[in-house]
C-alpha cells in the first residue's frame, strides 16, 4: 500500500447539491425552492422560529413552574472535599485560593457527604447539620456568616 491507493471509506464523502445548474441536474428551474413566495426570492432572511405568520411552536405551548427571582445561589462543597484541605482555616478566600469554588462573591454551603477527621475552623454562608456535626466532631470549628449579608454585598458591586 502506498499514497496512490488511499481511498476514501465508502460514503464518507458526500456529494455537494448544487442548484441551478439547468434541468439536467435535478435541481434547476426553481433552485429547490418551490414557487414564489418569500423563501423562494433572493437575500430572503426569517427570524429562528419563523412560521410565515403562524404562531410559532415556542408562543403556541404553555408556560409551566414557577422561578423564584429572589433565589439564594450556593456554591456547594461535601466535608469530604475538605478532608485533604490545605490549612485550618477555611473560609472563601482560601476555597478559592485551593480551586473548591470558582466565585468569591456567591454564598458557599457545605453539605455532610463523606468524613472528615482533622480539625478545621469553617467560615461560609450555611452549613447542613450533619456536615456541622461532622466538623465538630473532628475539633473543628464552624462559624455561620448568613446569606443576607452576601447579597446586599453583590448588590453594591453591581
Amino acid at each position: 500500500m502506498d499514497l496512490s491507493n488511499l481511498k476514501y471509506a465508502p460514503r464518507s464523502r458526500k456529494k455537494v447539491k448544487r442548484i441551478g445548474r439547468g434541468e439536467g441536474s435535478g435541481h434547476g428551474g426553481t433552485s429547490t425552492k418551490g414557487h414564489k413566495g418569500q423563501g423562494s426570492r433572493s437575500g430572503v432572511h426569517m427570524q429562528a422560529g419563523f412560521e410565515g405568520g403562524q404562531m410559532p411552536l415556542q408562543r403556541r405551548l404553555p408556560k409551566y413552574g414557577f422561578v423564584n427571582i429572589f433565589r439564594d445561589e450556593f456554591q456547594v462543597i461535601n466535608v469530604a472535599s475538605l478532608k485533604d484541605f490545605p490549612g485550618s482555616k477555611v473560609d472563601a478566600e482560601s476555597l478559592l485560593a485551593a480551586g473548591l469554588i470558582h466565585k468569591k462573591n456567591l454564598p458557599i454551603k457545605i453539605l455532610g457527604n463523606g468524613e472528615i477527621s482533622q480539625a478545621i475552623q469553617v467560615e461560609v454562608h450555611a452549613v447542613s447539620s450533619s456536615a456541622k456535626e461532622k466538623i465538630e466532631k473532628a475539633g473543628g470549628k464552624v462559624k455561620v456568616l448568613g446569606v443576607k449579608k452576601t447579597i446586599l454585598e453583590r448588590k453594591k458591586k453591581k
